[in-house]
């Protein structure tokens, strides 16, 4: 197919998880399940969060802001997904396809600005204690997470018109369950060479660089935490970076796996297990580290627990007594 006015008219069909077929009801209702736990999880962290004064500082001002991505980033991808698990018919219109990456791309490298900022948050509160409120204020919590949002939606609407405005080949099924850069550059008809540089480049800007910044950070928090003296001091130190450090870990690993891996040694099945990785697992965990892991939320959301378990015995005993 050749040129813009041929391409806007294309169904891309996703092939997803064609090979598992014979068990579309039961990955439904798994994925279902997880999409439920998801924003019911990740909600709570925002409502918590945003409703708690105590919480009103700037590592749950992140947090919240990181939950709440996690939520649109997971309402891109698995509401198609669960549509094309039951439908015979699982394709995607060439708008839809577009509107697909361009948010995926920018939530995800929102989500990697926001995981850095985190980060960095860590690194002043330890490695600079005296001047932390001075330096992490709320007007420049707010600026920093303003710059994330807005360079990140930037550089990826650039790219998605850019890519949107090739000639597509006549072949339109993409190996994937979402519209994901690289398999949909596979239909690319023509020389693809400068568009993957500047997507090497966004990547080394949203993903290597935020790495490299969280790992400076560490490194320094971790020399930090060596000179305190006392063993018991060292932990709870550290146990205000393991949640953090785990999210990222988990994020990071598997988006480098999946945008650095050589062609040559990747396979689609691996492309999909490791997207679903972190565009699931990621946001399915989320919640879950920082709650376990932060005795704050854990002990508010134990409060809230409480307070839903004595509003259902009363009404309980009204119902008995009526």
């Amino acid at each position: 197919m050749k040129g813009r006015n041929q391409s806007t008219a294309i169904e891309f069909i996703l092939l997803g998880f064609s090979g598992l077929s014979n068990l579309p009801v039961l990955l439904f209702v798994l994925v279902l399940i997880t999409y439920m736990i998801i924003l019911l999880g990740n909600a709570l962290i925002v409502l918590i969060t945003f409703t708690d004064p105590a919480l009103h500082t700037p590592m749950y001002f992140f947090l919240r802001n990181l939950s709440f991505l996690e939520i649109c980033y997971t309402s891109v991808t698995i509401p198609e997904m669960l549509v094309n698990l039951l439908t015979r018919e699982k394709t995607i219109s060439f708008s839809s396809c577009a509107a697909q990456m361009y948010f995926l791309i920018s939530l995800g490298g929102t989500e990697c600005c926001l995981l850095t900022l985190m980060a960095y948050d860590r690194y002043v509160a330890i490695c600079r204690p005296l001047v932390y409120t001075a330096i992490m204020n709320k007007g420049v919590c707010i600026q920093l997470v303003g710059i994330a949002w807005l360079s990140s939606s930037l550089v990826t609407l650039m790219h998605v018109t850019w890519v949107f405005n090739l000639p597509f080949c006549p072949s339109n099924e993409i190996d994937h369950f979402f519209c994901d850069a690289p398999p949909v550059l596979e239909l690319v008809c023509g020389n693809t060479y400068m568009i993957e540089i500047e997507a090497l480049t966004s990547t080394v800007l949203f993903v290597v660089i935020p790495f490299a910044l969280i790992l400076w950070s560490y490194i320094c928090i971790l020399a930090t935490i060596l000179k305190m003296p006392s063993a018991e001091g060292r932990r709870k130190t550290f146990s205000t970076c393991s949640s953090h450090l785990t999210v990222v870990i988990l994020l990071f690993s598997t988006a480098g796996l999946t945008y650095f891996q050589p062609k040559s040694s990747s396979s689609p099945t691996t492309s999909k297990f490791l997207s679903l990785c972190y565009t699931i697992l990621t946001p399915l965990l989320n919640p879950v580290v920082y709650s376990l892991r932060n005795n704050e939320v854990k002990g508010i959301m134990l409060h809230i627990s409480r307070w839903c378990k004595s509003v259902f015995l009363r009404w309980r005993k009204r119902m008995r007594h009526r």
